[in-house]
């Protein structure tokens, strides 16, 4: 099984919380620097001290928050003030977050895609200009070419193997550079180091979109990012049961990305955020089955004469694997699989010839997934042999997903 310890050296974490049970003092364990994925998962965040030594953090629901007298109320003397500021629920997941992305702070949206938002309006103003990785979620896309363009944000595209020559695209008022490695749909890899260095060296901060990989096996902060983000729909919860994203930032980009949060009244419900920290709990056991299942699922692909390529940068053959295999420590059950030319009747015939496989989008839960990918608004175009389709492995035994494969490559034809 491959391995899940990080290689990097993540911040030093506040001593471990006690927890007193009548007149035994039980230590709660901190994740910390020496902690592997899953002593980290399990105590990031928990604080039984706090809820009478119940183990998970209650649901606090609830808008207003009671003062114990005028004095408190006249000088802002509560911890909670208001539930869609903050409560012990979200900051439960908040804690965990900041901890387990080494950031100065983090907050929690309703959406992925609200992360990607909500992190980009905390960094630009009108008249910034922005570069953006041209493989990015096609959401994100759209509100770079919508939202910001209307707002007097300008925005260009760059390819995602640009490296530290990202330099050459930069102007005076480029403000911000937005990566996300690997790349949807296409799963290309970015250098983010050098990218970092070189968005630095001319004023600017970098944001990385890390829900392929999560905080599991991969932490942009560490590597030059200034801020993470996450589709908590996807791994942190699991179970294709909530919408969610979060958000972490170093010290730099930290203050304007809590005013923001706050400025734009976001709040998440309570039974979701107590759902992702249920999720999160088990989030590297499951990567662990994700990644192997995958890596195995994505060799076998190779095989297939029917299979022009498999885009996985886990892959020896993937021209992104030496980058992953320096900058991550893992890899999940997402990856791209060019066909060869096919007509759209025998590929119909081969999606629904693999029952195992829901056709349905998002990813990250415990069900395998498949999609026809497009990569049709992208300025530097993917020239595919044939359909393009976009795997999720879960959690089903692997020699179930290739048998379900190889009846889909039979009525392929």
């Amino acid at each position: 099984m491959p391995g899940l310890r990080n290689t990097r050296k993540t911040r030093e974490m506040a001593a471990p919380p006690q927890v007193r049970f009548q007149n035994t003092l039980v230590s709660m364990s901190s994740p910390s620097d020496s902690k592997g994925p899953n002593t980290r998962l399990v105590a990031a965040g928990r604080h039984p001290d706090r809820q009478h030594g119940f183990v998970n953090t209650p649901v606090y629901r609830g808008s207003t928050v009671l003062h114990a007298n005028a004095d408190d109320l006249l000088h802002h003397r509560i911890k909670f003030s208001y539930g869609r500021r903050n409560s012990p629920t979200i900051e439960a997941l908040t804690d965990a977050i900041t901890e387990l992305e080494g950031a100065a702070g983090s907050v929690v949206v309703p959406s992925g895609l609200n992360a990607v938002t909500t992190a980009l309006l905390s960094v630009l103003k009108s008249g910034d200009h922005l570069l953006m990785v041209d493989t990015v979620y096609q959401p994100s896309r759209h509100f770079c070419d919508t939202v910001l363009r209307r707002y007097g944000v300008e925005v260009n595209y760059y390819a995602p193997g640009i490296g530290a020559a990202i330099s050459d695209l930069m102007r005076p008022n480029t403000r911000a550079v937005f990566t996300e490695s690997p790349g949807s749909l296409t799963f290309d890899m970015q250098d983010i180091p050098a990218i970092a260095n070189a968005a630095h060296a001319q004023g600017a901060l970098v944001l990385t979109d890390n829900t392929w990989a999560t905080p599991v096996y991969f932490k942009p902060l560490d590597f030059g990012a200034d801020i993470s983000l996450n589709a908590g729909t996807k791994y942190i919860s699991g179970h294709s049961d909530i919408l969610l994203g979060t958000i972490a930032a170093n010290a730099a980009a930290w203050p304007a990305l809590s005013d923001m949060h706050g400025a734009l009244g976001l709040t998440v419900g309570p039974d979701d955020i107590y759902l992702a920290l249920r999720g999160l709990r088990t989030m590297a056991l499951r990567l662990e089955r994700h990644y192997a299942s995958g890596v195995a699922v994505a060799r076998w692909l190779e095989s297939r004469p029917e299979v022009a390529r498999v885009l996985h940068p886990a892959l020896e053959s993937d021209p992104g694997h030496a980058l992953w295999k320096r900058d991550f420590s893992g890899a999940s059950g997402l990856f791209g699989v060019e066909l060869k030319p096919v007509s759209q009747d025998r590929l119909i015939a081969f999606l629904d010839a693999i029952s195992l496989f829901g056709m349905g989008y998002s990813w990250g839960g415990y069900e395998s997934l498949v999609v026809v990918a497009s990569t049709k608004d992208r300025v530097t175009p993917y020239a595919a042999e044939g359909p393009l389709l976009r795997l999720h492995i879960g959690l089903e035994d692997v020699e179930d997903l290739i048998a379900n494969l190889e009846s889909g490559f039979a009525a392929l034809g």
